[in-house]
């Protein structure tokens, strides 16, 4: 069953690489192509991880089984999940603050050069969201 579950996963994974591409590549270059190859990439994500995911839960995968051994609770569970959460969480804030510092930096240094340096100050306190969550996730973590 293990080795049935690996190679599932692993032909999922292939196939969720050269299905996108071969729509791309496949027929006019025009705008319904470009959505078409988006469509398929988003299709194939989901039943990629659609896929994954039931055979993760599966009977007899080695997840299931060591979870089960070991006597983890829920709380063991809880927590990674929101170690997941806050890094997942501040790096999407992360990113957003990044998006709006850097193309507001941009704008001011095309018309004075001299701001470069605040700019870069403004563009790295908006990374550090990202860093910050990442260290509240190893805090959660050490407790596990």
């Amino acid at each position: 069953m293990n080795n049935l579950a690996l190679i599932t996963t692993a032909a999922a994974l292939v196939l969720s690489f050269i299905i996108p591409w071969a729509a791309f590549l496949k027929g006019e270059r025009t705008k319904g192509r470009y959505k078409k190859s988006l469509a398929v990439n988003v299709v194939s994500f989901f039943g990629l991880l659609i896929v994954a995911t039931i055979l993760m839960f599966s009977a007899g995968t080695p997840v299931m089984a060591d979870a089960a051994e070991s006597g983890a609770g829920l709380a063991v569970g809880l927590a990674y999940v929101s170690a997941a959460a806050s890094v997942g969480m501040s790096c999407i804030g992360g990113g957003i603050a990044v998006a709006s510092a850097a193309s507001a930096a941009l704008g001011a240094i095309s018309e004075d050069s001299s701001i470069l340096g605040k700019s870069l100050i403004f563009v790295g306190l908006a990374e550090g969201v990202c860093l910050y969550g990442l260290i509240i996730s190893f805090m959660i973590l050490g407790k596990v």
